[in-house]
């Protein structure tokens, strides 16, 4: 944007009536005030650049960061997958033990029905032992 810039205040008359020679460098030939002025304006490009790489390194690190959110967001999806994967078979293990406990309970009072069974079975053995010893004896 070149635009030609009128100033409002114009230089002061003792600035305007001063030689050449006074008001531009002897080095380059540049007017003092021009000079200034495009060092200032050196100065805003240099900040502005600055601020624009700060603005290149940001879309840089927003498009790692969605990246690494993406790369998240799937592994919490695989990790829920797995979370349920896990529960389902949980809880078919539980049935299967469940199912395991109830039949350890059978065999369990089964074992006990045979083994008082036994018991009586060892008794009437041991009686009939003694009642054949005796009658072995009266004969």
């Amino acid at each position: 944007n070149m635009e030609h810039h009128i100033p409002i205040h114009p230089l002061p008359e003792d600035i305007q009536q001063m030689p050449q020679n006074e008001t531009v460098c002897k080095y380059c030939g540049v007017s003092y005030l021009i000079h200034h002025e495009f060092k200032l304006m050196e100065e805003k490009v240099k900040a502005m650049e600055a601020e624009l790489e700060h603005y290149r390194d940001s879309v840089v690190r927003e498009k790692k960061l969605q990246g690494e959110l993406y790369s998240i967001n799937q592994c919490v999806e695989q990790l829920k997958n797995d979370n349920r994967e896990k529960k389902e078979r949980l809880n078919d293990m539980s049935g299967q033990l469940a199912a395991k406990q109830e039949e350890l309970e059978d065999t369990l009072l089964k074992t006990e029905v045979i083994s008082g069974q036994l018991k009586e079975a060892r008794s009437q053995l041991k009686l009939f032992r003694e009642r054949t010893k005796r009658q072995g004896h009266i004969v």
